[in-house]
Order: structure tokens, then sequence, then C-alpha cells
């Protein structure tokens, strides 16, 4: 039986759409781990009745601030109204499909410490699809970002992901508010180079996979789809690919004006 936790001083924002069998999952799995947070943010984009009811039922059993919007404006929209809505000086920020481990309550104490120690992190990562390349080694398994603009290679520029991570609730003010009207990787990508023109500071914590996991069923599937250009394994477009991004984030990095 894990002991309780709670997390003093953090909201817990959720982005949702149209996954509602996700977001409960995803409430009952820190509900099991005894995590409790200052408070709770639903963020809701425009999901269809069946969703919005089925949340709606979930009040029974979870507390959380259910904010909405009559039609879907796209991630970037969820996230800033979301962010609106917060009042605690920390957000954790998890999209509905993750599902948080045994190990992640210990390592949110950790992080949170840190923020807390530390005035200049932004941020505090806690999942990835690939290890950040540039790190200095911290404590408790969490380490440094660190970002040249002489660095190789294109994977620098990831510092900032939409992947949960721990962050300071005055984001927005720093970093600029999430270009919205466009698609899911604009919109991510925007915020990846605001995060690096303004020097943001993060830490990473390298053993990701053991703290959370993705899960998309066949009943919820992702309801986001990557063009072809970004899945294919195809040797050739690999290596454009590669090649593109690092000719690409180079030349922007130093065309985007900072915030």
């Amino acid at each position: 039986m894990p002991g309780t936790y709670y997390f003093q001083g953090i909201t817990l924002l959720i982005t949702h759409y149209n996954r509602s069998s996700s977001l409960e999952r995803l409430l009952e799995s820190f509900k099991k781990l005894n995590c409790k947070f200052e408070d709770i943010v639903v963020s809701d984009d425009g999901s269809k009745q069946e969703h919005l009811d089925h949340i709606k039922e979930l009040h029974a059993h979870y507390l959380f601030r259910l904010i909405t919007t009559p039609k879907n404006r796209g991630l970037g929209n969820n996230i800033n109204k979301g962010q609106d809505a917060i009042t605690t000086p920390y957000t954790l920020y998890i999209q509905e499909d993750f599902v948080p481990l045994a190990a992640f309550p210990e390592k949110l104490q950790d992080a949170l410490q840190f923020m807390n120690e530390r005035k200049d992190l932004d941020m505090v990562r806690f999942y990835a699809y690939f290890k950040y390349p540039y790190l200095k080694p911290l404590k408790n398994g969490f380490s440094e970002m660190k970002f040249r603009i002489w660095y190789t290679g294109y994977k620098k520029f990831y510092m900032y992901s939409d992947h949960p991570h721990l962050r300071r609730s005055n984001f927005l003010q720093k970093f600029g508010r999430y270009p919205e009207g466009v698609n899911v990787e604009v919109s991510e990508y925007g915020m990846m180079m605001s995060f690096l023109k303004n020097n943001g500071k993060a830490l990473f914590y390298e053993d990701f996979q053991g703290l959370l996991d993705q899960v998309n069923s066949t009943a919820e599937p992702s309801t986001f789809k990557r063009n072809f250009w970004r899945e294919s394994e195809n040797p050739v477009i690999a290596l454009t690919r590669h090649a593109f991004r690092h000719l690409k984030f180079n030349y922007r990095f130093f065309k985007e004006p900072k915030k």
C-alpha cells in the first residue's frame, strides 16, 4: 500500500478531447497511488456530448474543475485556457492518455523540491520519445538540460515538449501563449522555440520510461496522427528529414524574435 502524497502548491492540468475513459483511467491511477493535489483542472477541447456526460459523471468520484469550449479549437487553445484557470504556483501538465507508474509520486516530490530550491528552473520533464542529448547530471536520476546553438544535431532544440512535465504557473507570462488556430505540431514547435529564445531552463528525468506509460486503446485511439514525412522509417526519407530539421531549426532559432 503506497503512502499518501499531498502536493500542495501544484494543480494537475489535464487536457482532454473525446477520450473520457482514458481520462477516468488517469484520475483513477493517481487515486490508487494516493496522490492528492491542491487542485485539478480538466480542460476539454469541445468533446462530443457522450464524453462530456461521462466527465460529469466522474465528479461523483473525483474532485476537479472542468473548463470547456463550445467547439474544438486545437491543443494550443486547450492548454492556454486550462493554464488561465490555475492559481497555484506550479502546474503538473499531463494529457489524458498517460498513466503514472508507482515511481512517479516520489519523483514528482523531487521535482517540486528542485523547483522550490532553484528559482531559475522553469520546468521539469518526466517523459519523452527520446533522451535529450545534452545533459548535466544533478541527482536522484535528474539531469539539467543544456542548449548551445553550436551543439551538433537537431535534437538539441527539443528542450521543451508537450509531454508530462511540472512547470511554474507563470509559464505563459514568461514564454508567451501557445499558438492557436494551427495544428498540434506547429503549436508545440512555436513553444519549443520560444522556450529556447527566452533562455528557458529545465531538468530531465533520464529513466523516463519508468515513470509513465502512454496508453492508446483500440476503443479510444490517439486523436492525433502524424504525417507520412514524420512517421516513415525509409532510410532515405529519414536522412532527408534529419538534415531538413537541422537546417530549419537553426535558421528559425536566429529568425524567431524573443517574447
